[in-house]
Order: structure tokens, then C-alpha cells, then sequence
């Protein structure tokens, strides 16, 4: 398990963050960055990626796997029903409504 995180962590330190990572990120996200908030993202990024790779230098053969770190029994409320808006009034306030309910843009893959 160590050998595939140190595996890793080589390959993430020979693995910069350019100005084309950020912009193909920001592109992803739909983000419109200027110039320096791109410069700015660059460096944050990097400091990012170096910060993860100096925690794969730490020595951890002492430290018990850890196999669950969810919560096993989260409380819930009971599933009752509860007085809600109305449509109409739900709607109300909508830039954009359709057949009862929000209208949004269309998704386009790219």
C-alpha cells in the first residue's frame, strides 16, 4: 500500500502545474479567470500538489490502517410529511419556469 502512494506521489512531483492545467481546469469548471488569477491558481495549485507529495514522505508503518471513517449510524430525522410551499409560490420568484417546475439551461457535453 505505501509502495502504490509513494508510486504516486513520484509521479504527482514530476507532474507540474502549468498554465494550461489551470485554464483546462477553469474550462472544466466554467470559470473565466484573468490573467493573474491564473498566475495566482498556477502557484496555489503547485503549492497544493507539493504539500500532498511532502505527506507521502512521512513515515506511516506505524500507524494502523484505517478501513471505515464513515459515520456508521448517522441520526435522521423521521420521514414525515411536513407543510412545504406551494407551487406557485415556489415559482414565484423563478427567472424561468416550465411545465410546474424550475427551467434551467440546457447541459451541453464538450
Amino acid at each position: 500500500m505505501q509502495k502504490a502512494a509513494h508510486d504516486a506521489s513520484l509521479r504527482a512531483a514530476h507532474m507540474a502545474i502549468t498554465r494550461e492545467t489551470v485554464l483546462h481546469v477553469a474550462k472544466l469548471a466554467r470559470l473565466e479567470l484573468g490573467d493573474s488569477e491564473i498566475d495566482r491558481m498556477q502557484k496555489d495549485l503547485g503549492n497544493i500538489l507539493e504539500y500532498v507529495n511532502s505527506l507521502a514522505e512521512l513515515d506511516t508503518a506505524s500507524v494502523a490502517e484505517t478501513t471505515q471513517v464513515a459515520v456508521l449510524g448517522a441520526p435522521l430525522r423521521p420521514d414525515t410529511v411536513e407543510p412545504s410551499l406551494s407551487n406557485q409560490v415556489a415559482l414565484a420568484e423563478a427567472p424561468r419556469s416550465a411545465g410546474g417546475g424550475f427551467a434551467v439551461p440546457a447541459f451541453v457535453d464538450e
